[in-house]
Formats: structure tokens, sequence, C-alpha cells
């Protein structure tokens, strides 16, 4: 079953198509009516089975072959399930998604699966969740994963912004001097654990944006800042041997 994001994260119920085989409601499950007990095994179901080897005679019990291990035989045969107790059916199943689920998470629906044969006891449905990536989200156990732009004068002077979360816009603020790269926690404002134990954070990851063009005032304004806090490049002429030492003792 494929599910989106927000879904995953706070949980829904989805209409599935399942086919698969039921209960006769005719004979409910028996095979039919007239039950007696089976005169090859007498009722255990079970027969014993003796073989000779070179070793001396051996005893082996099986199933027994008549009544298929069941110990009693139908007289009169259903004719709508042919004596097997069910049939294949066609229905639909809502099924219960619980907040917080992974993707590859795997749902068991206990008794929801095959009916056995001759009246025995259905088996179980397992239906494997698979979950649509989202467009802004990411996730990683309960918490959830943000890359938000901020421009360089936010950066530079601080601001208050609107976060997208998956509840909806939370406010936090940027601190002054903040650097591209940061990452700032929301607490709570994850996901639900899908047991139930806590509540995950989102983890805010700055990036800083450098604009591509800029007006005249702009270029002006900001050389006079770079003036005035000294920030031209004063490149040394030894500056890329430099480097390259510093590198290649970093690799080293």
């Amino acid at each position: 079953m494929e599910i989106d994001f927000l879904e995953a994260c706070f949980g829904c119920s989805k209409e599935i198509n399942v086919s698969k085989y039921e209960k006769c409601d005719t004979c409910s499950g028996l095979g039919g009516s007239g039950e007696e007990i089976c005169s090859t095994c007498k009722g255990s179901g079970i027969i014993q089975k003796s073989f000779r080897t070179p070793f001396g005679v051996f005893a082996q019990k099986a199933p027994c072959s008549s009544c298929r291990g069941l110990g009693r035989k139908i007289k009169n045969t259903c004719k709508e399930c042919k004596g097997v107790g069910r049939i294949k059916k066609a229905r639909k199943m809502n099924v219960k998604i619980p907040a917080g689920v992974f993707d590859g998470s795997t749902l068991k629906l206990s008794g929801e699966g095959e009916a056995g044969e001759f009246g025995r006891r259905s088996g179980d449905l397992y239906v494997e969740i698979y979950v649509k990536p989202h467009e802004i989200f990411a996730r990683k156990e309960d918490d959830i994963y943000l890359e938000f732009p901020i421009s360089i004068s936010q950066a530079a002077l601080g601001d208050v912004v609107k976060i997208p979360t998956i509840r909806g816009e939370v406010k936090m603020t940027v601190p002054s001097g903040i650097q591209s790269g940061t990452v700032m926690k929301l607490k709570e404002e994850g996901v639900d654990n899908v047991n139930g134990y806590s509540r995950g954070d989102q983890l805010v990851k700055i990036q800083v944006k450098t604009p591509q063009k800029l007006s005249a005032k702009q270029k002006k304004l900001l050389e006079e800042f770079a003036l005035e806090n000294k920030e031209k490049l004063k490149v040394d002429k030894n500056w890329f041997e430099k480097f390259k030492e510093d590198y290649f003792n970093f690799r080293d």
C-alpha cells in the first residue's frame, strides 16, 4: 500500500480490495452436512504405517488420507464449496494506518487472511507500507528535516521567521551572525512515535542565499559595508602555496 508522507506522520484509514478464500456461508465452513466418524482412522485423524528396512520394522504416523486428518467425514458435500469449506471472494476492507508508521513497515491484521479448509481458523493479512517522499520535508526515525533559506541581511542582523512544519507554520528566531549550514531545533515538531513513546523534533538547516543580481545601490551599500568592516580580501602572494601545503597535510 502506498500512502502520502503526512498520512504516515498522522495515521489514516485506507480502503483496499482483497481477493482471498473465506469461510463458506452455505455450510459454515464445515464442507457440508451429515458428519460421521472416519472409518479409516476411527476418528483420530492419524494412521500408522509400518515398513520394513534392513534394520528392522519401523512405524510412522501420518495424517489420514481418507479424512485429511480431520477424523470425520461429511455425508452430504456442500455444492457451493465442493466440500472444502471455503470459497474465493473479493471484498473491500478498511485498514487503519497508525501515526508514525515508517516506509517499509509491515502491518499485521490478525484473522484477516485466508480461511483454512474444513473450518480451520483463518490466517493473517500482512500489509507492507510504502511512503511517498515529500516536496520539502525529509524524515529520519521520528525527526523531521528541513532546509530553510534566508537572506544575507537576515543572517547578519537576525530575524524572526515563519518555519513550515507538518502541523503548520511556527515562528523561529534566527540569531544575528548565523552561518550557512547551521542546524536549529524545533522541539517536538516531529512525528509521534509509532509505539506512543514520544515525539520527535524538527531540525532546520539554515541556508544563507547570496543574491545573484544586485542593483547599483545594493552594490554600493555592500561595498561600504565591506570597507567599514575591512572585509576586502588581501591576497598574499604565497597564499596558493600555503593552501596546497595545508590541503595535502589535511589529506595525510
